[in-house]
């Protein structure tokens, strides 16, 4: 079992002051696999003070030395992504095929993102009929609190801009996946980031996210979550003034079209709810289809969740593993029970483990028909392999349909892409793809709504990590 029970920070690994060890639970085995110090409120103000002290000197530092940073940062990483693999295998569940590639390729896709981002960014911007600039310049002590289910995504969503923008970071990751954060730390030390710039507090929500998120000196928190816990964060963070970055929950819609082809575009959208379990914000769950193809997209649905292999997270292969932990099972294994009693139609799946499987928190890929906007499941994020169906009789009903959701941060449209331009700007999300579920290099992310308010990744991310001056006559 893996033992990380020491903090970095101001460039070191040093042991905690008062902190208490935690374990964590290998979901597919259901045993420990690994043990952290979850931190104090001592760890907590060193970290902060080491990051206060570093961003006097870090912040003056040029835009050519800190894009060699990342850059050296970006080698690092590479180096290191087997290993980053096997311990989110181990901690979250994810197949180790995937973990290597989708789940590593994510926190690099921002790193390089960033860094082009930066090339095309104006830092300073002449006001037009004035002897005035506008001018971006770092925020300050950072604190960045990133969840397990896309770890390194996360991770290096805030951390890539905070490092660019001359920002110094506190980073606090889930306390269910925590290894590959301290990988992490590892890669920033060997890419010679200046003691201080970066630090790593392993903890809880309750605990070093509370102190965080209500410590004085810290300038701003940038938080992936739910949207429960991103409602306590600002209320932390208020009575101090600092920004809030937020990137919360989802319960996005897949809007498919009347003539749409099923065997050519669905594939593309559905696979957003099967990908890592189903445990991502932006899972396209809720399937709206027309009702004249009802019948036809219900035998489409149940065939392409019946053929999804449920498998070992330690096993090559394009299977799903496990969810992350109990808690998670418990709830998504509810919200099946209760579709159930509410009346939906079950055509795959159901409640229970698999059968290939006889221990581990793994969830049978389920599809439910006939779910209505009353039904508990259109509304709450369920974070499975699980979607549902929904009819609609008029296309200005299927896009009620797909905003009717206190969410907004991601929609999809199956269907043909022309007429999807019609369509795009009325769906409420800040992301919107079409025949696929996912963003792009250099897009922004973030929801409308409840989901949050912030966006990270390209330009948008890159500003949102930064103040705005303006300069008079100088």
């Amino acid at each position: 079992m893996r033992e990380l029970l020491n903090h970095y920070i101001d460039g070191q690994w040093v042991p905690s002051e008062g902190g208490r060890r935690y374990e964590v639970i290998n979901p597919a085995t259901e045993e420990a696999c690994a043990a952290i110090t979850l931190g104090s409120d001592a760890d907590v103000n060193k970290a902060v003070a080491a990051a206060k002290r570093a961003f006097g000197s870090y912040s003056r530092t040029t835009l050519a030395e800190r894009t060699a940073l990342l850059g050296r940062i970006i080698e690092e990483y590479k180096k290191r992504i087997p290993d980053f693999a096997r311990v989110i295998a181990e901690e979250m569940g994810a197949p180790i095929s995937f973990a290597g590639t989708a789940q590593t390729g994510a926190g690099l896709g921002y790193m390089l993102g960033t860094l082009e981002a930066a090339e095309d960014f104006e830092w300073e911007e002449p006001i037009k009929g004035a002897n005035a600039r506008i001018v971006y310049e770092p925020v300050g002590v950072v604190v960045a609190i990133t969840p397990w289910n896309w770890p390194l995504n996360q991770i290096c969503a805030k951390v890539a801009p905070c490092i660019l923008a001359g920002n110094a970071v506190i980073l606090k990751p889930s306390e269910e996946c925590p290894s590959n954060a301290a990988i992490f730390a590892e890669v920033l030390d060997a890419a010679g980031v200046p003691p201080g710039v970066f630090n790593l507090v392993q903890g809880d929500g309750p605990g070093v996210g509370v102190a965080l998120t209500k410590h004085v000196d810290v300038d701003m928190v940038s938080f992936t979550g739910s949207t429960r816990a991103g409602i306590q964060i600002a209320k932390n963070a208020a009575d101090t003034v600092k920004r809030v970055h937020q990137e919360l929950g989802g319960k996005s819609p897949n809007l498919v079209l009347e003539g749409a082809d099923f065997a050519a575009t669905l594939p593309g959208t559905l696979q957003g709810v099967i990908a890592n379990t189903g445990q991502s914000c932006i899972a396209p769950t809720r399937i709206l289809v027309p009702i004249a193809r009802k019948a036809e997209a219900e035998a489409f649905v149940r065939d392409y969740f019946a053929a999804v292999k449920v498998g070992s997270p330690s096993d090559e292969g394009s299977h799903i593993g496990p969810l992350v932990n109990k808690a998670q099972w418990t709830k998504v294994q509810g919200l099946i029970e209760k579709s159930i009693e509410e009346g939906a139609s079950l055509l795959q799946g159901g409640p229970g483990l698999p059968e290939s499987v006889n221990r581990g928190y793994y969830i049978r890929p389920t599809v439910f028909a006939d779910v209505t906007p009353d039904m508990t499941i259109f509304h709450e994020e369920t974070f499975g392999p699980v979607a549902t169906i929904t009819t609609y009789d008029t296309l200005d009903e299927g896009i009620e349909l797909a905003n009717r959701t206190s969410y907004g941060l991601s929609a999809t449209v199956t269907g043909d892409p022309a007429a999807a331009k019609d369509i795009v700007g009325q769906l409420r999300a800040g992301l919107v793809a079409v025949n696929q579920w996912g963003g792009v290099k250099g897009g922004s992310f973030g929801g409308y709504k409840q989901s949050g308010n912030g966006r990270e990744g390209g330009r948008h991310g890159l500003k949102d990590f930064m103040e705005v001056k303006t300069i008079v006559n100088a």
